[in-house]
């Protein structure tokens, strides 16, 4: 009788125990999958930089942005199976803002092996730059299309200080060049470049540098 009831009293603790482990692992939360991490986080806009040179003269350097009030601050691109998504937030964005700003800024520096070779250095005057022209493309694989419709909104030229100030009447005068234009994006995908290539008056490509996300 009294093996009888110890065996009962075993079943019923092993059965207390199998109920306590099944009740644990009803009430465990379910994982939830991780939200994937972005690739890209574009607050501030699209900063583009790049280099060019004018033949048998001076080089200099390109330094950009592309802003649209703050539709770029709160853009993200993800990896996914179909390649890059963009997502403002919770919501997918595919195309580009209907009215865009470029701001540029170029100053002469001096050349690299890559572009020249030049045993004096020169640098880039009023008259070189004013000959320079900008023309725009938007980049989808290998097809550029012409930008079309670009608003000129700002222009100025300011002298660059050099260090030593006391020295400034012998040393060459040196400019920092800025512009801002209005570029039309309605329409263009996010995955599209813009692309800005610099000619010379005699139709060398002097720069040609992209904005990209």
């Amino acid at each position: 009788m009294g093996a009888l009831i110890s065996r009962i009293s075993y079943v019923a603790l092993a059965g207390f125990f199998l109920l306590g482990a099944a009740s644990a692992q009803t009430q465990k939360k379910p994982k939830h999958p991780k939200p994937p991490e972005p690739k890209a986080d574009y607050y501030g806009g699209v900063f583009l930089v790049g280099d060019g040179g004018i033949v048998n003269g001076p080089c200099f350097r390109i330094n950009g942005r592309v802003t649209s009030g703050r539709f770029f601050d709160d853009l993200k691109s993800f990896d996914s199976n179909d390649g890059t998504i963009f997502r403002q937030g919770p919501s997918e964005v595919t195309q580009f803002p209907e009215k865009l700003s470029l701001s540029l800024y170029i100053h002469d520096e001096p050349c690299s092996n890559s572009l020249q070779t030049v045993r004096t250095r020169t640098y880039l005057t009023r008259e070189q730059m004013s000959s320079v022209k900008l023309s725009l493309y938007w980049k989808h694989g290998v097809e550029l299309r012409p930008v079309e419709n670009i608003n000129q909104l700002h222009t100025s030229v300011e002298p660059i200080e050099p260090y030593a100030k006391e020295l400034a009447a012998e040393l060459p005068k040196r400019y920092v060049w800025s512009y801002e234009l209005g570029v039309p994006g309605a329409g263009v995908p996010l995955t599209d470049s813009l692309v800005l290539v610099f000619h010379t008056a005699d139709g060398h490509i002097a720069a040609r540098v992209a904005a990209r996300l």
